[in-house]
């Protein structure tokens, strides 16, 4: 099973966003995972390296660069969600999965 962790200013909007999208790729029989944490945690988890991917969101996207600094000295994977993909209808959620198939 692969797994993507979301990396949010607090983790609420994210967190609708991870249960959404693990919805959507169990409707298409992928193997995917999706969690969220706060952007205060995110520099340990991506340290801690238990998830294939890493997805900042657009509203902590002045982590970015702090974050993929841990995840190059980690050695994982990391991207840059776009505000279009961090809605929570069915087109935004189609661009996160599709988001994030692409980066695993």
């Amino acid at each position: 099973m692969a797994k993507a962790l979301i990396i949010c200013a607090a983790g609420m909007s994210s967190s609708l966003m991870a249960k959404k999208t693990t919805a959507y790729f169990v409707d298409k029989g992928q193997d995917i995972e999706v969690d969220a944490i706060s952007a205060t945690e995110g520099s340990k988890a991506i340290e801690k390296g238990e998830f294939d991917l890493y997805l900042v969101s657009p509203q902590t996207k002045m982590y970015f660069k702090q974050l993929s600094d841990a995840a190059e000295r980690s050695g994982r994977k990391i991207a840059q969600i776009p505000p279009q993909a961090y809605v929570p209808i069915p087109m935004g959620i189609e661009k996160m999965a599709a988001l994030i198939t692409e980066n695993l």
